[in-house]
């Protein structure tokens, strides 16, 4: 057990921070296409310059520089649009340099791991801390000139953060690379300039409390009206005044539209975001706002009415019911989804399942989710798992954050807590105590299954095993055997025991049995007094 990694305690994670709702704007004109087409293409190319701009800067950036610039795009947009603009451009190199943070600290990881190996004697055999050497020399000069090729792309990198430049591309690096490879990618090249323009383009503003509807520069009145302030250089195609361009449809959010609604009414800070979806060819806008940080449940009384403990695999969720003892109730649930496809339909899976848990913990009345806190990110490297590909791929298909953020933000709006718990070895350990009990003729039960049995107490602060051992005195005599044992000289000590008169099944009743009422069947000395035979004397005829 000293070789075992201390786990930690469990702890109820904190609710959303933030809001999005996204609707589709419908029966758009040709002229309110087209206006919008100017002001995402016009605006994107200020984003663009105002990004350079925030990348050239680097590590001196500061409050003055970020001045100059929203001052510079001022006479080309407007006041709230350059805010905008830059605050989304200094968000996007904050983005990008944690994003290089993490690529660094991979890196370091596996130069860390091949050196380790490469120190070892070609086919030495590991442990479960450390990997062993290489099986081959064959294998070992390919991990060493891999070994020399992560070096130099960590110095590169290194040199990189020190000096504060980060690699950003605006419309995605995928998308870019796409372009030189147009018939893998299913495009043509019409198509691609299309979606390369649209990812590019940039319609976003950030609310204001105080302001009416919470938003000037982009403003949705509670019945629906979408208005937008152009740019300077578009002020010609105004169609309100002010400046203003209304659109010809009305919106409805129908996810969540009551907070929105109220939060129009009585002007506070909405962001909203409109883009085009050039895969569909439609336009969607999209409303954000801020969540007050609300005090999270005591654990205690999350656990009150006993948790469900659910274990994340690659294609489904196991859980089971644990009532406040620990101990696990009715039959395990499992909630599959895929996660091939698109990012859109893995983020549907994803949240359907969760759909599905969280009605169903609703129902059995339970206040508390049990999750682990999973996290891949330095698991998926080839350095550290070597020719297991089919779990490196597995790891990679889990999608554990998205799933962490959703099931934090669904959960908030039924009222259920979630638990998160430490993963160390609760797989192991479930499969080990509770695979096999759980297991009948009517039941299969999963190693998923047993480890979300387990993740469940551990949440409830009990131990993953069943029971614990009993303390000697509970297990025999506190000195030497029991006195109700039978000595070894007594004859007949290991023979089969009497037996006992009365009905053996629940369908027989008391009195019914074979043997019931006939006690010579009984193995007793001697026969009981009624049941010995007689004859009655015949009367006397005479006194």
């Amino acid at each position: 057990m000293a070789d075992l990694r201390p786990v930690k305690a469990p702890f109820v994670t904190p609710g959303p921070s933030g809001v999005a709702v996204r609707t589709r704007l419908k029966q758009l004109t040709p002229d309110d296409e087209k206006v919008l087409r100017l002001v995402g293409g016009h605006l994107g190319s200020l984003a663009s310059k105002d990004l350079k701009a925030r990348c050239r800067d680097g590590l001196a950036h500061s409050g003055e520089v970020w001045a100059v610039r929203k001052r510079e795009l001022t006479p080309l947009s407007s006041s709230r649009w350059a805010g905008s603009i830059t605050k989304a451009s200094h968000d996007q190199w904050a983005l990008a340099r944690r994003g290089q943070s993490a690529h660094l600290q991979n890196l370091e990881a596996g130069v860390r791991t091949i050196e380790d190996r490469l120190s070892l004697p070609v086919g030495q055999k590991g442990t479960k801390k450390a990997p062993g050497g290489y099986r081959s020399q064959r294998e070992w000069h390919a991990k060493s000139r891999r070994l020399r090729v992560l070096q130099d792309r960590l110095a590169s990198v290194r040199a990189d953060r020190e000096a504060g430049l980060v690699h950003i591309v605006r419309g995605g690096k995928r998308l870019a690379r796409a372009r030189h490879h147009l018939e893998a990618a299913q495009l043509t090249k019409s198509v691609w300039r299309g979606r390369w323009e649209a990812e590019r383009w940039f319609c976003q503003a950030d609310g204001e409390s105080g302001k009416h509807y919470g938003n000037e520069t982009i403003r949705i009145s509670p019945d629906g009206e979408v208005s937008i302030r152009l740019p300077a250089p578009l002020a010609y195609l105004a169609n309100a005044p002010h400046g203003r361009y209304v659109l010809a449809c009305r919106v409805v959010f129908a996810h969540r539209g009551a907070e929105w609604a109220d939060r129009v009414a009585a002007d506070r800070a909405i962001a909203y975001r409109i883009h085009l979806d050039t895969g569909r060819d439609r336009w969607y806008v999209t409303a954000s706002w801020q969540l007050p940080v609300t005090q999270t449940v005591p654990i205690e009384a999350a656990l009150a009415h006993g948790v469900i403990g659910v274990d994340m695999n690659a294609d489904h969720l196991a859980s089971w019911r644990l009532d406040v003892h620990g101990n696990p109730t009715g039959s395990p649930r499992r909630f599959f989804y895929d996660l091939t496809g698109t990012a859109h339909h893995r983020d549907a899976q994803v949240r359907h399942a969760l759909t599905r848990l969280l009605h169903w913990a609703r129902a059995c009345g339970v206040k508390a989710v049990a999750v682990e806190d999973l996290d891949f990110t330095t698991e998926k490297t080839r350095e550290k798992h070597g020719r297991r590909k089919r779990f490196r791929r597995l790891i990679s298909r889990m999608p554990t954050a998205r799933l962490r953020a959703r099931l934090a933000s669904m959960a908030d709006q039924t009222g259920i807590a979630v638990i998160a718990v430490d993963p160390a070895y609760t797989s192991r350990w479930g499969a080990q105590h509770w695979q096999k009990p759980l297991t009948s003729t009517t039941r299969t039960t999963t190693r998923h299954d047993a480890a979300a049995v387990a993740i469940g107490r551990r949440a409830q602060g009990h131990p993953i095993r069943r029971r614990t051992t009993p303390p000697p005195q509970h297990r025999s005599d506190a000195v030497g055997h029991r006195t109700v044992q039978a000595a070894l000289g007594v004859s007949g000590r290991e023979g089969t025991r009497p037996r006992i008169p009365g009905p053996r099944t629940r369908s027989v009743g008391a009195g019914r049995g074979t043997n019931a009422g006939n006690q010579n069947a009984q193995h007793r000395p001697g026969r009981s007094a009624e049941h010995e035979s007689w004859n009655q004397d015949s009367l006397p005829l005479s006194p």
